[in-house]
């Protein structure tokens, strides 16, 4: 049994969050995507906008201090390839979580480990804040 290719679906609340996302420039929420859509789409909606994005390459998942699943904008990424070996900062006291895309954290492992993936989150104060 073949598999079914998936095809890139374009749609309005496609298009939204990822202006949203773009002009925003830090990770938001589903609930925070919801807000500013005016509450206009349903979650539902936006969950199923959200799961194509990402498998489309163009948003990455990024999971707060907290525990929350936030969505950020890909850089260099494609349907295949994935690259988001990148630090996320999350201000203490903004509470945003920013993609820091010029600082790739190296890890060197034991013999017989291979990374496939990096998730690594840094906290403190960003630097929208340390200028208040």
């Amino acid at each position: 049994m073949d598999k079914k290719i998936k095809r890139e679906r374009s749609s309005a609340t496609k298009t939204h969050i990822l202006s949203i996302l773009e002009e925003k420039k830090q990770a938001l929420a589903h609930k925070d995507i919801q807000l500013l859509l005016d509450n206009s789409v349903d979650r539902v909606t936006i969950y199923r906008a959200l799961d194509r994005l990402v498998d489309e390459g163009k948003i990455h998942k990024v999971t707060g201090m907290e525990g929350i699943v936030q969505y950020a904008i890909c850089h260099n990424c494609n349907k295949e390839e994935h690259h988001h070996n990148h630090i996320h900062f999350h201000c203490v006291q903004c509470e945003t979580i920013s993609c820091i895309e010029n600082v790739e954290p190296k890890f060197k492992l034991p013999d017989g480990y291979t990374v496939e993936n990096v998730q690594c989150m840094v906290s403190g104060v960003c630097k929208n804040c340390n200028s208040l």
